[in-house]
């Protein structure tokens, strides 16, 4: 098991585990990250904003999830993109990426926030059991007009990863 920044090479793989997941569960929707335009290119969009990174989970030479962390405003970040193919639910992956992106962001970031569907209850969980605290709105400027759940957590300055 490997995480590891993303590469161009990856971007397609990534770009197929984020629709897939959405289409199978009928989140392929206006709002959603299904259409966002950065999607064909994750890798570009990710390494040209200060701050910001993609990681992929790999398990045996295949991509089986990532998750972005990118500004939001403010000393605020957004975690973004965490998403897992099927086959790997149910293992720790998320929290685990989940992690990893966390404590790159509190490098930076004082809080992080993030927009899901309360529909995604296991997801929910997952951020709630990491400390979140589900909100009442989105935060102004938000592009996914289709998501009904809204979660932000203060940052705590954390011993860097290697490689940060």
């Amino acid at each position: 098991m490997l995480i590891r920044t993303i590469s161009h090479p990856d971007n397609l793989a990534v770009k197929q585990i984020i629709q897939q997941s959405l289409k199978s569960r009928g989140f392929d929707l206006p709002g959603t990250a299904y259409f966002d335009p950065q999607l064909n290119d994750l890798t570009s969009y990710y390494t040209t904003i200060p701050n910001a990174a993609y990681w992929v989970l790999e398990i045996n030479d295949e991509i089986v999830g990532g998750v972005g962390i990118a500004p939001w405003k403010d000393n605020v970040c957004e975690l973004q993109k965490l998403y897992l193919k099927d086959s790997a639910h149910g293992h720790g992956y998320g929290k685990l990426l989940m992690t990893h992106a966390l404590t790159f962001a509190a490098l930076h970031y004082q809080a992080c926030y993030l927009e899901t569907l309360k529909e995604l209850s296991a997801a929910c969980r997952l951020y709630e059991k990491c400390g979140f605290a589900l909100l009442d709105h989105p935060l102004p400027g938000s592009e996914h007009t289709a998501m009904d759940a809204w979660y932000l957590l203060e940052l705590q300055e954390k011993e860097a990863l290697h490689g940060y």
